[in-house]
């Protein structure tokens, strides 16, 4: 062979033996499962889950903390950062050592070696293992630094039990971060690994403490810690048993567990409202266990970053895991009851079809087998929308949600961000505005959040929109992107439209009992809104300030119904405590660039129309002045006297006397006038006067023009009959009903009458005593087709 083969051969053979060396290690070298572990926004264990194989094994840390370090490395490896791997002398020293006992005693092994060994999973300890070990330790020493391998070491060493790295041990040992560990914690820390299963707290706890004393002596004795620290040092005692891991946030921790399995997830929770918001629910579990409600949810989001600060999913109980306190509630589907109604106000009020006075009827309403009835069975006849809205009437929001459309509606809340409308609009119906769709604590909070989020980002951003303020609430820090946001002329929904919606919320939510509701106050201006499901299932309590959104359920995760489990009796007083301890906030600032200021009729809250006599000023959006004037006000002509209407069919013009009177529907105004004492229905018409104009007399309650009806069967197999009922504007008067020009029959005062007919087409026709006319056609249909 020549001298150039034999050189290209010897360059060969250190490439190759290079790359071998260099790829001897692998990139992982540990892949045991981790616990996942949560962490607030500042660092601290929120809780942590234990691995799938059993053992408490957090995620690698990063560094190690200097009292551990030093601890660790005066205890196993003082030359540690000296060496290239293994330590020549202590070898030497452990094979006298052994040769002398005639047996194991010490195996000379450098943290290096000591990391390959734990990765290489129990491999026997003999002469050739030693000198894999060693082999290996080396190759580690050219991948990674001495902090990297100490670190390595630190997280996957056994700490007894199973507990298997420093962290880990720090909290079952000591319940504190392995960085508040005193010397002695760090002391008594850094012996177990050398010998876990016959040393560890809770086993031979005076054998623990005289190691630990001895490595405290080494560490004064090398001036690593002076002689008062270890003399205090040596007075700390050894934990009796490992403690329980902190558990500020189980069900949060769940939820991130199936996403980030095995991993170190550092949230946005604030600790301190955590612990707070615990303590809250704590307090409060007896009280609604005593009326059979096992369940509560809670989460806080600051509404700028859009950050949960606060995640209770449920009252946990262990003891009695029947109550359902494992289920998450926060992302749990639930009825909404009436949480929706703001949305659908907002909603019409950015696109001008009702302003915040205008008036709503409040009026006996169904639509085919669907009969809204308010909590308290009552009526007003109308009602201003925010009123509306503030009591949180069903008829009225009903009845908007009609005018608006429920398909229309339904695409509007999936824009908002809810999730949970998987069905066709007419599966829902107008029972959407009333809990009849489902939706979780998660969103609803975040849509309150992100309207928060808009008028915020508005006025400080100079009247723009960003497309990135309509977002789900962010739990962790992972989740976070970098924002670009680009401003935009016009948002889903406008500024104005908000604040007004907010506004209205602002006024006491006039709870569905009408009782008690003057007791809820706040020190701060709070916009919230309650809700309560259908047969007590749910119920709801949101409120906005513009740092904070606080959202409340609660119920139980069975379904089951319980008398008083309302939004105003049972959420809302949670919800009130924990806004108590949160920073007091100033209110939103007017955002003036999406509001016009324009005439409203003080009356009816429409436009002013121009017979409207009392007018008052408001801010409205821009939408708002599309909006129609007012429909109630309108001239009347009076005789002189004033206690007649007059038309020149029977009086001289030059004695009438002309002036705007304010006039509802029949239906409205028969019970607006006993809600409302200062309603004056109009005077009677002059005797010697005929009927002139479109002066409506009577109006069908039910049923309403155009109605499709299915007719109920009776107990006995007959088929039931319908109820008809009208309404007359004079009290007194007689009609006389007619179905398809055959006489039913005459009413006075109370105007009812029970209709038995057969399917198809009819037309019902009712004719007071003044020979006023009123006709309604409606249809009887068959269900089964």
């Amino acid at each position: 062979m020549t001298s150039d083969k034999r050189y290209i051969l010897l360059i060969s053979i250190i490439l190759f033996l290079g790359i071998l060396f260099l790829f001897s290690i692998p990139g992982t070298l540990f892949k045991d499962p981790l616990s996942t572990v949560i962490t607030s926004a500042d660092g601290e264990l929120l809780g942590a889950k234990i691995a799938p194989d059993g053992q408490w094994r957090f995620p690698e840390i990063d560094s190690v903390p200097e009292k551990f370090k030093a601890s660790i490395i005066q205890y196993e490896d003082r030359f540690f950062y000296k060496h290239p791997g293994f330590n020549p002398f202590s070898l030497v020293r452990a094979l006298i050592l052994n040769i002398k006992a005639g047996k194991t005693v010490s195996g000379g092994s450098t943290i290096t070696m000591q990391t390959i060994r734990l990765s290489r999973k129990g491999k026997p300890r003999t002469i050739r293992e030693k000198i894999i070990e060693i082999y290996l330790a080396v190759c580690l020493e050219t991948k990674y630094t001495k902090e990297q391998i100490l670190a390595t070491y630190s997280s996957y060493a056994p700490f007894g039990g199973n507990v298997v790295g420093l962290e880990a041990a720090s909290w079952r040992y000591y319940n504190c971060s392995p960085w508040d560990l005193s010397w002695a914690e760090s002391a008594s820390l850094a012996v177990l690994p050398n010998s876990p299963s016959l040393v560890h707290p809770g086993r031979n706890k005076d054998i623990l403490k005289e190691k630990r004393d001895n490595l405290l002596k080494k560490l004064c004795l090398h001036s690593v810690i002076d002689l008062l620290t270890y003399s205090l040092a040596l007075l700390e005692t050894i934990p009796e048993k490992p403690e329980y891991l902190p558990m500020h946030a189980p069900h949060l921790l769940e939820r991130m567990n199936a996403i980030y399995p095995g991993s170190r997830i550092r949230t946005t929770i604030n600790l301190d409202y955590q612990e707070k918001l615990n303590r809250i629910i704590t307090n409060n579990k007896n009280k609604i266990y005593a009326n059979h409600i096992r369940n509560i949810a809670c989460i806080i989001i600051e509404n700028k970053s859009g950050n949960v600060l606060a995640y209770t999913g449920n009252i946990r109980n262990i003891m009695q895991p029947e109550y359902g306190g494992e289920n998450d509630m926060v992302m749990a589907p639930r009825s909404t009851g009436s949480i929706m109604k703001p949305f659908l106000f907002v909603f019409m009020m950015d696109r001008g079809e009702i302003l915040p006075g205008t008036l709503i009827p409040d009026i006996p309403t169904r639509y085919g087998d669907f009969s809204p009835k308010n909590f308290d069975r009552g009526y007003d006849g109308a009602v201003p929308a925010k009123r509306a809205l503030e009591r949180s009437l069903n008829i009225p929001a009903v009845r908007l949600l009609k005018n608006y459309g429920v398909d229309r509606f339904n695409r509007d809340l999936k824009r908002l961000g809810l999730t949970t409308l998987h069905r066709e609009s007419d599966h829902y119906g107008l029972s959407l505005i009333l809990g009849g769709a489902e939706a979780n604590l998660w969103e609803l909070a975040g849509i309150y959040s992100s309207m928060s989020r808009v008028l915020i980002n508005y006025n400080s951003s100079g009247g723009k929109y960003f497309r990135d303020d309509y977002r789900e609430p962010s739990l962790h820090f992972n989740e976070l992107k970098e924002k670009d946001p680009v401003p935009e002329e016009y948002g889903l929904l406008g500024a104005g439209a908000i604040y007004l919606t907010f506004k209205s919320l602002l006024e006491v939510n006039r709870p569905e009992t009408e009782a008690g509701w003057e007791s809820f106050h706040s020190s701060e201006l709070i916009a919230w809104k309650t809700g309560t499901s259908f047969g007590f299932r749910d119920a709801w309590a949101i409120g906005t300030t513009p740092e904070y959104v606080v959202a409340v359920w609660a119920g139980n995760a069975s379904g089951e119904g319980r008398p008083g489990l309302t939004g105003i009796g049972v959420a809302a007083p949670l919800m009130f405590e924990v806004f108590d301890f949160l920073p007091s906030t100033s209110w939103f600032d007017i955002p003036y660039d999406d509001l016009i200021k324009a005439e409203i009729c003080t009356k009816s809250g429409h436009r002013a129309g121009i017979y409207c006599p009392e007018k008052d000023s408001a801010w409205l959006p821009p939408a708002g002045l599309s909006s129609p004037a007012c429909p109630y006000h309108k001239i009347i002509h009076f005789s002189e006297d004033g206690k007649y209407r007059v038309n020149e069919s029977c009086y001289d013009p030059q004695k009438m006397i002309l002036a705007p009177w304010f006039i509802l529907p029949p239906v409205q105004e028969y019970y607006y006038k006993y809600r409302n004492p200062s309603y004056i229905s109009l005077p009677p018409l002059m005797k010697t006067c005929r009927e002139e104009g479109s002066t409506e007399y009577m109006q069908m309650v039910y049923p309403e023009k155009g109605s499709v009806i299915y007719i109920p069967f009776e107990l006995q197999g007959e088929k039931g009959r319908m109820v008809c009922e009208a309404v007359h504007r004079s009290e007194g008067k007689k009609i006389y009903w007619h179905l398809d020009h055959e006489y039913l029959g005459l009413t006075d005062y109370i105007h009812q009458m029970a209709i038995l007919t057969d399917q198809g087409d009819h037309v019902l026709t009712l004719i007071d005593e003044d020979g006023n006319r009123l006709s309604v056609n409606f249809q009887i249909a068959d269900r089964n087709k």
